[in-house]
């Protein structure tokens, strides 16, 4: 188990990390969202031990310390793949992810570096210098290189950022169907919700250097303490309560996503269609009442100035009442 405890970190005397605490089980998968600048590569940082921090952190009952303890900072037991990828230009993809492998064993090592290539879509670009690479082939090297000595604990700082969306789904789905094979506990600091939704067993949400709200995804999901943790996973409505509940003052807010809103053929919750969006499999439709703006999802478009019959569920409405 990966144990977090009071861990807080401060560069020049500026609080970056706040007494953050949490445990990690073997194998699973935890993503860490929030918003750029709220800590998440930070705490990555400072538990590979990059960072000299002031609290513990424990792995399997031993204490983690950070570089005023260890000559080379960092850990042998986890690898940390950073937004820089840190290859070297000059070697081939092959001999980039090879290169922390034994050679005392040429043909395995040939086999695992195939096999890592394979999972990561760059099998046939083995010999192709570092340097001529793109940024999202780049990137891809540095996941494979990063799990080539099979390491217990994998910390990801957006592992996908720069690799085009129409490879990136099926990576993602490889990458952690393999580490979850390997039983390698993941750490992935994130901006995509798909990360912290589909793949995840665990999702902690950051803002300010805080943890403000830790659990599984569809929980994080489906019962957000605020409209900024909702806001994470996508398109948001933060809307005064009392245009739902008369009686209830102004200062009270209703957390809705677009897709909770439902378009009905009558009804007393009338709004004014402002604009309309193509998604795709639907539309976004922004429409406004009472002076506030509403997104909502149709399966058809509606053109601007339309009158639109809005419904909602009222046990959803309580739940999400702040």
């Amino acid at each position: 188990m990966l144990k977090v405890k009071n861990l807080s970190f401060a560069y020049r005397e500026k609080p970056v990390l706040k007494n953050l605490s949490f445990n990690i089980e073997k194998g699973e998968n935890v993503s860490i969202i929030g918003a750029s600048g709220c800590g998440k590569s930070t705490l990555l940082q400072s538990i590979y031990g990059l960072h000299h921090v002031d609290g513990k952190i424990f792995w399997d009952e031993e204490q983690l310390l950070g570089p005023n303890f260890n000559i080379v900072p960092g850990e042998d037991f986890m690898k940390y793949l950073t937004q820089d990828f840190d290859l070297m230009p000059p070697l081939s993809v092959a001999e980039n992810v090879g290169k922390y492998l034994s050679n005392a064993f040429p043909r395995k090592k040939q086999q695992r570096v195939n096999e890592l290539l394979q999972l990561v879509e760059m099998k046939e670009l083995a010999r192709v210098k570092a340097r001529l690479l793109s940024g999202g082939q780049q990137q891809r090297v540095a996941l494979a290189r990063a799990l080539a000595k099979s390491p217990e604990v994998l910390l990801l700082d957006e592992p996908f950022s720069h690799i085009d969306h129409f490879r990136k789904n099926k990576l993602r789905r490889n990458l952690f169907t393999h580490l979850k094979k390997a039983g390698i506990t993941v750490l992935v600091a994130t901006h995509d919700s798909t990360d912290a939704l589909s793949f995840a067993d665990k999702t902690i949400a950051m803002k300010n250097g805080k943890i403000i709200q830790i659990g599984e995804p569809k929980e994080l999901y489906n019962n957000p303490k605020s409209a900024y943790v909702a806001s994470l996973f996508g398109e948001v409505n933060e809307l005064p309560a009392s245009l739902f509940f008369k009686e209830l003052p102004a200062r009270k807010r209703v957390v809705l996503y677009p897709h909770e809103i439902q378009i009905t053929n009558s009804g007393n919750f009338q709004a004014r269609v402002k604009r309309s969006f193509f998604k795709g499999n639907h539309f976004l439709l922004e429409v406004e009442r009472e002076g506030e703006k509403i997104l909502l999802e149709s399966t058809r478009d509606i053109l601007p100035n339309k009158m639109v019959h809005l419904s909602f569920k009222d046990e959803l409405l309580e739940k999400r009442l702040r």
